[in-house]
């Protein structure tokens, strides 16, 4: 009997073949993956074969399911794929690493175009998440693809802490009063992007949905962010007023993530609580908020107060808002209501980043 699992490094996915026998399992092989791919191994009947199928996908590749033998894995053949969405002639898929501000090394990926210009001038969308120990990992995306990098334009998955790329310390790491580093991660990716050449503080945007928006929110907060090192900001049904969070619909059940403001927790909370770090003398980037009426976890009140605070300290003319009366926490009820949420922020950031939408004309929000 073949069990294989599967092992992430900082550069490749890795695919491990045992065979049981004689009441244990002992390694056979292991199998390393291509960068920018996410396989997956199962068997195609545990008790007589040790034929295995395998499903892969990534940034450049719509999902494929091939059949493989656990004696050569390596060798499978291609059976059925889901049809492509957008031309990926040309794309590339990169792994890098940037040193945060505690030295940890964190690793991205880089998609974008071959000959990529080192001169900063390229608009560079950078996504994160950093919480709950979820991981991202490669996979493919239609919308991304067509709305970004078919414009030959760049994008950038990091796997902050707070993630579980890396198992329960990765996430452990990023936890309560050091949720700082989540934070820290994310800035050091953007500058390490910046300081390659890949793109520049006016080129860059970022995007995070959720805790990803409480991310995003503490890059439009930080003074270590903010204008100096992003051009763009996309927050997504977003938690933003930690001192409350627990209070509105799911949030009590974060505290183990967050903290409990009740408490004297609420001494590092408020560090990275957006709502409660702006200013009127900071220059803020452009940043566009959305939200959904019906969202049943993370209260559209935190997107409303951190817009009307923005407002009040005369942010008006770079603050855009946009709240749809359906879709709980996904923000959207149908495929209609998605692609629309998707084209608005994507034509955001088009404008935002590069000026002007495909074919020269001027995005209008």
């Amino acid at each position: 009997m073949i069990s294989t699992h599967r092992l992430s490094s900082l550069v490749l996915t890795e695919s491990r073949s045992s065979r049981y026998a004689d009441g244990a399992f002992s390694l056979e092989r292991c199998l390393k993956g291509e960068v920018g791919l996410s396989p997956s191994f199962s068997a195609v009947d545990a008790e007589t074969s040790d034929d295995l199928w395998r499903t892969s996908d990534g940034y450049t590749q719509p999902t494929t399911l091939a059949l493989a033998a656990a004696s050569s894995p390596d060798a499978a053949e291609a059976l059925k794929a889901l049809p492509a969405f957008y031309d990926a002639g040309g794309v590339t898929t990169q792994q890098f690493t940037a040193a945060s501000a505690d030295g940890t090394a964190v690793p991205y990926f880089l998609v974008s175009k071959e000959g990529l210009p080192l001169d900063g001038s390229t608009p560079t969308l950078l996504y994160g998440y950093g919480g709950f120990e979820i991981s991202l990992t490669p996979s493919y995306s239609a919308g991304i693809g067509a709305a970004w990098l078919e414009k030959g334009h760049a994008y950038v998955q990091a796997n902050i802490r707070g993630g579980g790329e890396y198992g329960p310390r990765w996430h452990q790491a990023a936890l309560k009063e050091k949720r700082n580093k989540a934070y820290e991660d994310f800035e050091a990716v953007a500058r390490d992007l910046i300081s390659r050449g890949v793109t520049s503080p006016s080129k860059l945007g970022c995007q995070g949905g959720s805790n990803g928006g409480l991310l995003t929110g503490n890059m439009l907060a930080r003074p270590t962010a903010g204008s100096t090192l992003f051009g763009a900001i996309v927050c997504q049904v977003p938690l933003l007023d930690m001192r409350r969070f627990h209070k509105l619909l799911a949030g009590a059940s974060w505290m183990g993530e967050y903290g409990d403001p009740d408490t004297d927790d609420w001494s590092f909370l408020q560090r990275y609580s957006p709502y409660h770090n702006l200013d009127e003398a900071t220059a803020y980037p452009p940043i566009l908020f959305t939200t959904s009426t019906r969202d049943d976890r993370v209260h559209p009140g935190h997107a409303r107060k951190l817009v009307s605070k923005l407002l009040d300290l005369g942010k008006g003319p770079s603050t855009f808002y946009y709240e749809n009366i359906e879709g709980g926490h996904g923000g959207a009820a149908n495929n209609k209501q998605r692609a629309f949420m998707s084209t608005l922020a994507y034509a955001f950031l088009e404008r935002t980043l590069a000026g002007a939408a495909a074919g020269g004309k001027k995005v209008e929000l």
